[in-house]
């Protein structure tokens, strides 16, 4: 029977066009779905499909889901939410006519097929946003109130367990001004429920929990100078600074209202360590139920009893068990021993943390991979590998997802791999991180810069054979080291680089570098583009041609400049890939054979 009903499902869905984001609401009676750029709802005993909306037109309308830079930037992918109680369905409506176009071209055909969405680059238009709300026993849409400022974002609505009031987060085009409102569902008036602005900056993230006796809500905020939990009532005044201290509070996992605990994520003992912690609200003292050091995460069972928890160190996989509320290991659900039999078989090399020191006697995490039979009378060459962005981390106690086994071939063939986190990076307070504001580039590559000399003043490292390479905003870091940093690097790589800001969508370079408008020097001075006649080492300089994130408009800017300055390099373009070089079974492993190959001759 269950499998007749799917099949209805699937066959009406497929007879009525492609559908993707479906929910059902919470009492399984109905489901909401996303097809056409409009927002449906299907009775699931009368099998009778209702439009929610009529108006979605591909690059023009879109109701329901975000546009491109709301995803990428904002991190969600479903821009509608049922309400508690089922009867009603809040969603965000995007009109990106305004919007302008990028093309991309693929090719393999007799005529290339061009491929056209709208992505809003820094200092241009955005989509303009509203906030409905539709009541599935009237058939009536309401139109919350979110002001009279167009140039505004909405990065999350989430339904309140107040009766009938939604939540509307509404942050300004700068994004150091965020809002919490509360929308009535019936009326769609609005009122606003917390304010805060930051100097610099405020980052979204789904840190957001209203209480189940609708008398407070609990967020975390940078305002003291650490990422810290807060619990404020519905009347927006302050009741709790939940946590406190020198560390960052990563994220909110939950809150058990029968025992008055909140459980989180946190950098607790390090900015290398996640523990999970658990929050006693009535004496607000901490306590870690994580087991294992290194890198936890947990998600827990409706009732708070269980958590199934996730741990790595930088030197062993994802180890997963289910513990009770206690920390207390129950059993192993994943253990990933087959994989640590191959890493001793193949004679894994361990990831050695250290730490160095920028020009300003700042303190910088690190890690060294070295050769097996490393030999310190020997002399290396090295590796570094950088991304460096705003808040992200390369140097962690985790399982290093990105190229690790890569790094470890290199290590066996001779070659010693190091990450450094420069300033800039995340969990190690506001200061630290938000340093970069107004000027990405310029601490980032100092530091890469530091982080080679130092490397040359040991021993075992020949510093005339100090290389770096990096994708995406490690590419640009990468090809700013190869140019502001001529004199360290002997060779670069630079996959899907971005060369200038002024290329890249709005939401994530306007929160860091405002605008061109009113930023000119800012997002010139630490172009790449801007400092190719620097150029010296050998240089690799790779791009997906169907790159919809980084467009290769970066990458053909930055070889113009460099073709003036009659500099020489090499470079890959990879037709129909996008931003992680993915297209056809080979595409990946012809790439990291190019770049090995190029490693081996030029470093």
């Amino acid at each position: 029977m269950a499998v007749r009903f799917e099949n209805e499902i699937i066959n009406s869905a497929i007879e009525n066009g492609h559908q993707r984001l479906a929910s059902f609401s919470p009492d399984d009676s109905k489901v909401a779905f996303f097809r056409d750029n409009n927002l449906i709802v299907k009775d699931l005993k009368t099998n009778i499909e209702k439009e929610i909306t009529t108006d979605g037109k591909v690059n023009s309308i879109i109701n329901g889901a975000p546009d491109w830079v709301y995803e990428e930037e904002f991190e969600f992918t479903k821009a509608y939410q049922w309400s508690n109680d089922g009867q009603y369905i809040a969603y965000i409506k995007f009109n990106e006519t305004n919007v302008k176009q990028c093309e991309l071209t693929y090719y393999g055909s007799l005529y290339p097929r061009i491929y056209k969405y709208k992505y809003p680059k820094a200092g241009e238009n955005n989509s303009l946003v509203s906030v409905h709300v539709y009541n599935l026993t009237s058939g009536i849409t309401k139109s919350m109130d979110i002001g009279k400022d167009t140039n505004i974002y909405i990065p999350r609505i989430k339904w309140t367990q107040g009766k009938d009031i939604l939540s509307i987060q509404r942050l300004n085009r700068l994004q150091n001004k965020w809002e919490i409102l509360l929308a009535n569902a019936n009326t769609g008036t609005s009122r606003v429920l917390y304010s805060e602005t930051n100097p610099y900056y405020i980052d979204i993230t789904n840190n957001l929990i209203f209480t189940k006796d609708n008398k407070s809500f609990i967020f975390t905020s940078e305002k003291d100078g650490y990422n810290h939990v807060y619990q404020y009532g519905m009347n927006g005044k302050q009741l709790l600074q939940i946590t406190k201290g020198r560390y960052d509070v990563t994220d909110l996992l939950g809150y058990d209202a029968r025992n008055n605990k909140l459980y989180i994520q946190a950098a607790y003992s390090s900015p290398l360590n996640r523990e999970i912690l658990e929050v006693n609200l009535k004496n607000l003292r901490l306590k870690n139920i994580s087991p294992r050091q290194g890198t936890n995460d947990a998600v827990f069972s409706s009732n708070f009893n269980y958590f199934i928890n996730t741990n790595s160190t930088a030197n062993t996989p994802q180890y997963i068990t289910m513990n009770n509320n206690k920390g207390k290991e129950l059993y192993v659900i994943q253990d990933n021993q087959s994989l640590k039999d191959l890493m001793t078989e193949y004679q894994f090399s361990k990831k050695e943390f250290f730490k160095l020191k920028t020009v300003d006697n700042i303190e910088l995490n690190a890690y060294m991979i070295k050769p097996k039979d490393f030999d310190p009378n020997r002399k290396y060459p090295v590796l570094m590998y950088v991304y460096g962005g705003p808040g992200s981390q390369t140097v962690t106690n985790s399982w290093g997802w990105f190229d690790f086994v890569w790094f470890q071939m290199l290590a066996q063939k001779g070659y010693i791999v190091v990450s450094v986190d420069n300033r800039g990076t995340g969990a190690r307070s506001e200061k630290f991180k938000k340093l970069t504001y107004l000027q990405l580039g310029k601490y980032e590559t100092q530091d890469q810069i530091n982080a080679s000399k130092y490397l040359s003043s040991l021993p075992y490292i020949d510093g005339n054979r100090i290389g770096i390479f990096g994708w995406s905003y490690g590419g640009y870091m990468s090809s700013l080291c190869m140019t502001k940093g001529a004199d360290y690097f002997k060779a670069g790589i630079a996959v899907a680089p971005v060369t200038n800001w002024r290329y890249y969508d709005n939401i994530y370079t306007e929160r860091y570098m405002r605008t061109p408008q009113t930023n000119a020097a800012g997002y010139d001075n630490n172009s790449p583009i801007s400092h190719a006649a620097m150029l010296k080492g050998n240089f690799l300089l790779v791009h997906g041609v169907a790159d919809d994130n980084v467009h290769i408009q970066n990458s053909m800017d930055f070889i113009t400049a460099l073709v003036k300055e009659n500099k020489q390099f090499r470079m890959q373009f990879y037709p129909n890939s996008d931003h992680g070089i993915h297209y056809g079974r080979n595409t990946r492993l012809q790439l990291y054979t190019l770049m090995t190959d190029f490693i081996l001759k030029n470093l």
